[in-house]
């Protein structure tokens, strides 16, 4: 055990990194030093950041608690305190099947953790920068909370109703991370494009965005976590027209059948949704679309799924994840449907769904081949630098893989030929 080292370890998706980063700064400011590493814990503090959306991530936090808490008898940590939406949502039940833990924060009173520990005993004087992402890369979150009441979803249970940050906060937490040394920028939030709504009843993410890449310094900007009903059509033209926003969009539609989007309360329609993925084709010539599908919800019968097919075939998504429906607690599927699909038929339909999406990634990026992109370089791996076009977000899109003489700096561009491909990824040389 290191005294006054602390070990943050974030559960799920990038909104609960960006959280885990509020709470380092915050750490480290009191004079801690700090730790953004799950391989290795050996802190005297150790907070677990939870995430709480489906069964599987729910019980993979649990598990890490669980694992911490053995830790922490053996005395290979000192305190264990746990924060989240898992703890947001079941703290009292937490609280008395897992009592070892020092105490439980839920997803917006974490801060609070630093007055109750107060300052290290010894304050480190060498403090260095715990740097979560790569140091040219980070996330910015625009907004909290979400104000649809889809169906099956938690989130608006956990993190309430949707609250946008002013844009000048927004805007000054870019350009200081310009001056870090950050030169992309993944924009996300539980609905991006609902930004602003709740301050005077209009969509400001256009503006938003326009204004972001107008800062000096910034060199990507790439969008997640859209939605499709009332989709904002302005903000195609920001994409189109900023040679720094990448010509990239994360937009989960879930289904595509009008009998799924009525039950789970999409408030779209099939019709709509054609429409919406046409404009965006036209509109931003090249944009590549991710997406997220469901399969199993409570009612899909066969003839849904096989719309879903189709749907998947007509639309040729660059980028698409899909996942089989669990039922959680509280939400209004739960509480009024029957989880009557089977597991083995959920599992059948996903793994269908994901072969089929395999095929298409295939002819994506095979039709890259020849060409030049500009690519970023994240890290070398063995005998290969691996980077990112403007098409690939970090951890959940493809990569370029390049083979080269000279030495790439990590996070620099270069101009990368691209020889091959493969289901999923890209190989290629620099060229001048």
């Amino acid at each position: 055990m290191k005294k006054g080292l602390v070990n943050v370890i974030t559960m799920g998706c990038s909104k609960n990194l960006v959280d885990s980063e509020a709470l380092i700064d915050k750490f480290q400011k009191a004079g801690y030093l700090c730790k953004h590493d799950p391989k290795r814990i050996d802190g005297e503090i150790v907070v677990i950041n939870t995430c709480g959306f489906i069964e599987d991530a729910k019980q993979e936090s649990i598990d890490t608690i669980l694992e911490l808490v053995q830790a922490k008898e053996e005395g290979r940590i000192g305190k264990l305190f746990v924060m989240g939406c898992l703890s947001q949502r079941y703290k009292s039940e937490l609280e008395e099947e897992i009592p070892q833990v020092d105490k439980y924060y839920g997803k917006f009173d974490f801060r609070q953790l630093i007055d109750d520990l107060g300052s290290p005993a010894q304050p480190c004087q060498d403090v260095k920068p715990c740097v979560t992402t790569p140091s040219h890369y980070a996330y910015v979150k625009i907004s909290e909370g979400c104000d649809r009441r889809c169906a099956y979803c938690a989130i608006p249970l956990i993190t309430g109703k949707h609250v946008s940050r002013p844009k000048e906060e927004i805007l000054d937490e870019v350009r200081s991370l310009v001056a870090k040394g950050v030169k992309e920028f993944q924009i996300i939030a539980q609905e991006l494009t609902y930004y602003g709504v709740d301050l005077d009843g209009k969509r400001h993410i256009a503006d938003l965005i326009s204004d972001m890449a107008a800062i000096k310094g910034v060199e990507w900007i790439r969008l997640h976590y859209a939605y499709p009903n009332q989709f904002p059509m302005e903000l195609l033209d920001v994409i189109r027209d900023n040679h720094n926003v990448c010509k990239y969009l994360d937009i989960a539609l879930q289904h595509i059948s009008d009998n799924m989007l009525t039950r789970m309360h999409r408030h779209v329609t099939k019709e709509e949704t054609i429409a919406l993925i046409e404009q965006i084709r036209k509109t931003v010539p090249g944009l590549h679309i991710r997406t997220t599908l469901m399969v199993g919800f409570p009612g899909e019968t066969e003839e849904d799924f096989k719309e879903l097919v189709d749907f998947v075939k007509w639309a040729k998504f660059e980028r698409m994840g899909a996942f089989a429906y669990s039922e959680e607690e509280g939400t209004y599927s739960a509480e009024h449907y029957e989880d009557d699909v089977p597991a083995e038929v959920k599992q059948r339909r996903l793994d269908k769904l994901m072969s089929v999406q395999q095929a298409i990634s295939a002819e994506v990026e095979a039709s890259k081949v020849g060409s030049t992109l500009r690519t970023i370089i994240d890290r070398k791996e063995g005998d290969y630098y691996i980077g990112r076009t403007e098409f690939c977000s970090p951890e959940v899109d493809p990569e370029v893989l390049i083979k080269s003489d000279k030495r790439l700096r990590t996070g620099a561009f270069y101009n990368v030929h691209i020889t091959d491909s493969d289901d999923f990824d890209l190989y290629g040389h620099v060229v001048k």
